[in-house]
C-alpha cells in the first residue's frame, strides 16, 4: 500500500473531506465530519482504521500488522502497518470498513444527504 492510492480510494468516497486537524503530519479523512482514517504523511507506512471491536480484536489475533489504535480508542481503531504480508485489497476492504462503520452511526438526515449525492 502506498499513500497515493489510499488517499485516492478514500476521496473517491461520497461525501469524504480531507483535512490535517492535527498538524501538517497527520492527513484525516473524514465523511460529514467524521473520522474514518488517518495517515502519517513522514511515515505513511501505517494507517489508523475505524473498527467495530470485536472484528478489531479478530483482526490483531490473525494479523501482525494489525495493533491497537496508535493515539486512538484501543476498543474502536487498528492501526495497519503496509510493511509485511497484507495485500493492497485486505487494506482498501478495511478502509471501506471503516468508511461504513462511520456512516452507519450518522444521524438519519446525514445519511439521505449521503445518499442524495
Amino acid at each position: 500500500m502506498n499513500i497515493e492510492l489510499l488517499r485516492d480510494h478514500c476521496v473517491s468516497k461520497n461525501g469524504v473531506t480531507e483535512e490535517c486537524p492535527f498538524g501538517d503530519d497527520t492527513l484525516v479523512f473524514k465523511v460529514k465530519g467524521k473520522m474514518f482514517c488517518l495517515i502519517s504523511l513522514s511515515d505513511p507506512n501505517f494507517c489508523n482504521l475505524k473498527c467495530a471491536p470485536e472484528y478489531a480484536i479478530e483482526l490483531r489475533e490473525k494479523y501482525a500488522e494489525v495493533q491497537p489504535g496508535y493515539h486512538m480508542s484501543k476498543k474502536h481503531w487498528n492501526t495497519v502497518n503496509f510493511k509485511g504480508a497484507l495485500t493492497d485489497k485486505e487494506i482498501l476492504h478495511w478502509i471501506d470498513d471503516s468508511y461504513n462503520l462511520v456512516i452507519a452511526g450518522l444521524p438519519v438526515k446525514l445519511k439521505q444527504e449521503l445518499l442524495e449525492k
